[in-house]
């Protein structure tokens, strides 16, 4: 049998349940949804996580396909999928949770806390089965209601946490590096000796019925090719032609103001220092500041929302540094 929080599968079978966590002041349960997939012969489990962040549901959809097209009859290993981790927030429609002034961000405060406060608690529920089950852990995130990321990835530079992060395959080119995971699941899984990664896809730009399909099946056959290379389930995986790997520069907006990124801008192709990324205009279009390439490199994430004030996130920069061999 294989066991998270409620859900119990025999080999060979499916099952759902919750991770339970604590009862709200209105009587009912706050609990972490998951199913279990249970393969019929022994082998790695991945544990797949979404919506650690409430306004990023990309990942549930993801959880959704992959859920859908797995047979545990003819898997070797298992796979757990959480759709949706920080519910209060996800039913929000927000970042954090708003029952939780003090632990807002889940995706800091990992490995949570039993009797800390509400979001720590459900971190600490969280942590306690992943830490106990999962051999991999995929963290699924995206840009969120105010911007847009393309498809990236971040991996420690130890070779395991390479190969997992090349295996998500072909459209997975930029993998960038997270030299020492802290306060969040792949965070829990490093310390724990085993490895986890943060995958980013999608965003406010990106939810148009197309378009939040596109992401979603594309992070679902990325993880579904992280199965077929790890043989969960049968298949030839593919890989990326090239991985380009380096770090990122968070750019901030200088001033409050319209945000207007260039028109023609493209992620992730190479731009030069000093290029410009966006203008912000004030009320009359009268030009405020710029925003330009801090160092060669690329972008790969990008404000969608145009108001902007001093301090906002306004662009994920990657300084590139070079190519990873494949592991």
């Amino acid at each position: 049998m294989l066991t998270v929080g409620t859900a119990s599968a025999a080999p060979g079978q499916r099952a759902r349940g919750v991770i339970p966590v604590t009862q709200l002041s209105a009587g009912h349960a706050l609990d972490i949804p998951v199913i279990v997939i249970n393969g019929s012969q022994p082998g790695p489990c991945v544990w797949v996580d979404a919506v650690i962040h409430g306004d990023e549901p990309e990942g549930t959809l993801c959880c959704h396909l992959v859920d859908a097209e797995l047979d545990p009859a003819t898997m070797r290993g298992s796979v757990v999928l959480v759709p949706v981790l920080n519910v209060p927030a996800y039913e929000a429609a927000s970042r954090g949770n708003p029952l939780d002034t003090f632990s807002y961000d889940l995706n800091r405060i990992y490995p949570g806390k039993a009797d800390g406060y509400l979001t720590e608690r459900l971190a600490y529920a969280h942590s306690q089965w992943l830490r106990q089950v999962a051999t991999y852990e995929i963290s699924i995130h995206s840009g969120g209601a105010h911007s847009y990321l393309s498809e990236t990835i971040f991996a420690t530079t130890d070779d395991q946490a390479i190969e997992l992060a090349q295996a998500m395959g072909q459209g997975w080119e930029l993998i960038l590096k997270s030299f020492l995971p802290k306060g969040s699941p792949p965070a829990v899984m490093h310390e724990a000796g085993k490895q986890g990664i943060t995958v980013e896809l999608g965003g406010r730009s990106a939810t148009s019925p197309a378009d939040f399909y596109r992401c979603g099946r594309k992070l679902a056959d990325g993880v579904l090719n992280v199965l077929r290379h790890y043989r969960i389930i049968d298949g030839a995986p593919t890989y990326a032609p090239r991985w380009l790997t380096g770090v990122q520069h968070a750019l901030l907006a200088p001033i409050s103001g319209l945000f207007l990124a260039e028109p023609r801008i493209k992620f992730q192709t190479p731009m030069k220092k000093g290029d410009r990324i966006a203008r912000i205009v004030d009320a009359y279009g009268d030009l405020l500041a710029e925003l330009t390439a801090p160092v060669d490199g690329m972008i790969f994430g990008l404000r969608a929302l145009p108001n902007v004030q001093t301090g906002d996130w306004c662009c994920f920069y990657a300084e590139i540094q070079g190519e990873l061999a494949k592991v």
